[in-house]
């Protein structure tokens, strides 16, 4: 991840402020262009081939939506943002990939960037680059691959379900970017199921070899995620306090609650931040408790053969006059003595509750 991250700065390096140059890992991806045209009574959905077919839409009287995936298609990018007259240092951030969320205003337009976090087919943690732009009756949206979080908010276009038909450009704003929050939950639901799973591993009597790494990679896995729900705090707040053209009060309510929601999960991150911080202290205390116990016992098993070991020694010197050597009971004797010594200090360690 790091090496990509080093050669993607590379590819920027020297360039022009507005120069549009992908950065991303997912350059083969193809580009798709959907539409959605709406408004109450009416209802239009299509796919484009070509980007120019877009134009038409975004001049239309309807609510439009345009999603655009594939940001390796830096052409088509450049000529829609030349359409809406978008700034080049927009585009340049549509195309970056390494871009932290945050909110442009223009006159015109908003421009707002996300992130969309999901786990792969590996269960790793995926991040995919989105950007909104909000215009005078459209949003446009750019993504890096198909596949996204959007399918609700297409079948409640389609299906006419709820206020977003009724509502204008700014609302569906709302809409995408709400299901991007929500989705933010299902993430966290699944980071507490894998803390939990590991939680549980570490009071088994033979941990997983591998859950050092488990726990390194829980680690980097929560600070993505807090890369990408911290700062987004702030771009809503400024949503909702944006007395922009574009917004309508009645759009700035949801965005309250939509602020309240990112604050919950900006909550829920930093306790499993905490929890996963301690997950390997934890894991070095069962380590060292349970050497800790197999040093109890080796070295109550030590102290009580010091004093066996003391008397075999005296009696296995090679003096020859040794008085207890003439007693002809001499050897049951000194096996007697072993077994009380014995058996008295284990008693003596149950006593001091040891054993």
């Amino acid at each position: 991840m790091e090496e990509t991250t080093h050669s993607s700065v590379k590819k920027t390096l020297g360039l022009a402020p507005g120069s549009v140059v992908y950065v991303g890992e997912k350059a083969t991806s193809d580009l798709y262009i959907e539409v959605f045209d709406y408004d109450k009574s009416f209802f239009e959905e299509k796919e484009l081939e070509n980007i120019e077919d877009a134009y038409a839409f975004i001049d239309s009287k309807p609510i439009t939506w345009i999603n655009i995936n594939g940001l390796s298609h830096t052409e088509a990018i450049e000529k829609i943002g030349g359409y809406c007259s978008l700034h080049p240092l927009i585009l340049e951030d549509i195309a970056n990939t390494q871009q932290r969320p945050k909110i442009d205003e223009y006159e015109n337009y908003l421009f707002v960037v996300l992130k969309m976090l999901y786990f792969d087919g590996d269960e790793q943690l995926a991040i995919e680059h989105i950007s909104f732009v909000l215009g005078d009756g459209f949003v446009i949206s750019f993504q890096e691959s198909d596949g996204d979080v959007f399918d609700s908010i297409r079948n409640r276009i389609r299906n006419n379900k709820g206020r977003l038909r009724s509502m204008g450009a700014d609302y569906l704003l709302y809409a995408l970017m709400d299901a991007v929050v929500d989705n933010y939950f299902n993430m966290i639901e699944a980071m507490g199921d894998k803390i939990e799973e590991i939680e549980d591993e570490l009071f088994e009597e033979k941990p997983n070899d591998n859950i050092t790494y488990d726990i390194q990679n829980l680690k980097r896995e929560i600070l993505k995620i807090r890369r990408a729900v911290f700062p987004l705090r702030e771009v809503v707040n400024r949503l909702e306090k944006n007395e922009h053209k574009l917004i309508t009060k009645k759009t700035q309510f949801y965005l309250r609650d939509l602020y309240d929601h990112i604050i919950q999960v900006s909550e829920n991150v930093e306790i499993y931040r905490d929890m996963i911080w301690g997950l390997m202290d934890m894991y070095m205390t069962t380590i060292s408790n349970k050497m800790n116990e197999v040093m109890k016992v080796l070295t109550i098993i030590a102290t009580i053969f010091i004093p066996l070991t003391f008397l075999a020694g005296i009696y296995g010197m090679n003096f020859e006059y040794i008085p207890e050597l003439k007693y002809k009971y001499g050897y049951y004797i000194f096996w007697g003595a072993l077994v009380i010594i014995f058996i008295g200090l284990i008693i003596y360690f149950k006593r001091r509750k040891w054993l």
